[in-house]
């Protein structure tokens, strides 16, 4: 139980400090936001929870392919904000995020990668 508690509390600093370097600096804010940091965190806990290295790798590869078409987002995001207020700027991107990602996942599906069940 306490190696659970030690794995929420320092992944959940990780997003306080990003959220709080975010409120003093865009730059660094978006800088640390950038860094695939809680990515980094997971693939410390899968190593040290002794798990197979084909598992390791595996998160690590579909992270990858998982963060492509979410990209979008950071570019319509900023845009929309102005226009539509937070919230609707929010779900506009989440959508899009979700149309983007289906049809990437189709579009490399004829190369061997599944990402969709």
């Amino acid at each position: 139980m306490t190696w659970i508690i030690t794995k929420y509390a320092l992944t959940a600093l990780v997003v306080v400090v990003v959220s709080e370097a975010a409120k003093r600096s865009d730059r660094l804010g978006g800088l640390l936001a950038a860094l695939p940091l809680v990515t980094v965190l997971t693939l410390v806990w899968l190593y040290l929870e002794r798990q197979p290295p084909a598992k390791i790798a595996n998160h690590a590869w579909y992270t990858f392919w998982y963060v492509v078409p979410t990209l979008p987002m950071f570019v319509v995001f900023p845009w929309l904000l102005p226009r539509l207020g937070f919230w609707w700027t929010l779900g506009t991107s989440a959508a899009l995020t979700v149309l983007c990602f289906w049809l990437f996942a189709l579009a490399v599906r004829p190369f061997g990668i599944q990402l969709l069940p």
